[in-house]
């Protein structure tokens, strides 16, 4: 498994997403959450897999709640270099509100201290600087170590490190094939600020299994393939095929490959079964060429700017 350190803080190239665990819209149910789930954080360990991320609207807490559960009954050594990355909906960013979060996703998580706390979404109403300024005294105390943002501009990132008055270290957006506007901006803030770029729906919540039976899914994701939507995406579909099968691998890995070969990246993809999670953690060992990474880009942004 391939890592990266940023700012002192090393973490596998793939990590493990957390949204379905325990989330009705996914409907994987309460056996999925109770078996399924804990035995995926297990087996990411066992992986090499150093990155679970959560929050604390998954589930209203349930994901935290899976996670905290799991980790407590692991023997200490199998815990080494993990960090669990949680984050907070900045609605009313007080100090004593922020605090409040802070320690319920502490109690959730059965932890001491938070390792990576997001501010989940910019609050159209507050300034990055005031989100900011309710987390200076949780890192101050200890009860947070890094803090992080998501869906965040290039200068909300850089208004909310200057107002924390420490690194902000990661900005976690929706990047994908079927998302890559982040590779003009975000990545290159990353790489020239020693940051990290941690992309969600690294997938496109499964648009990136291009061999998919979509007539088989249920629920939200099925809207991914509305005829308005997928104007234009055989193109990036044949692509990916054409890749996987020189390098032997799954479509799915190609996508994952196309964002690990981004600098400051990692990807955080979910999983409902064993199988795709080992999947999704062979990935970070696959290396594309310059010439596949050009022609998945263009594809990706030929479909993006088609939508």
């Amino acid at each position: 498994m391939r890592t990266i350190e940023i700012d002192g803080l090393r973490t596998s190239r793939i990590g493990l997403g957390t949204w379905q665990f325990g989330s009705r819209e996914w409907g994987y149910g309460d056996t999925y959450a109770r078996k399924t789930a804990p035995a995926l954080i297990r087996r990411a360990l066992e992986l090499g897999i150093t990155m679970i991320d959560t929050a604390e609207m998954y589930g209203f807490g349930r994901s935290e709640r899976i996670i905290g559960e799991t980790l407590a009954g692991l023997p200490e050594p199998e815990l080494a270099g993990l960090t669990v990355a949680t984050k907070f909906m900045p609605i009313a960013p007080a100090e004593r509100i922020v605090a409040r979060q802070a320690l319920g996703s502490l109690g959730r998580l059965q932890a001491e201290s938070l390792d990576l706390y997001y501010a989940h979404w910019p609050n159209p109403f507050v300034s990055p600087r005031r989100v900011m300024q309710s987390l200076r005294p949780l890192l101050a105390e200890g009860l947070v170590r890094r803090v992080a943002v998501s869906n965040y501009s290039v200068a909300q990132w850089r208004d909310a490190e200057r107002a924390l008055r420490a690194p902000v270290i990661a900005n976690q957006v929706r990047f994908s094939l079927a998302s890559p506007a982040p590779a003009h901006d975000l990545v290159r803030y990353a790489a020239e600020n020693d940051r990290l770029v941690v992309a969600y729906s690294p997938l496109a919540q499964g648009l990136m299994n291009v061999e998919r039976d979509w007539a088989q899914v249920r629920g939200f994701r099925r809207t991914m393939r509305s005829a308005r939507r997928m104007t234009g995406f055989e193109a990036l579909a044949a692509a990916v095929r054409e890749i996987a099968a020189a390098h032997d691998a799954a479509p799915t890995q190609v996508a994952l490959a196309w964002v690990l070969a981004h600098p400051n990246t990692i990807a955080i993809p979910g999983a409902r079964t064993i199988e795709q999670l080992e999947s999704n953690a062979a990935a970070a060992d696959l290396v594309l060429s310059d010439d596949e990474v050009a022609r998945l880009s263009a594809e990706a942004h030929a479909f993006a700017g088609g939508r």
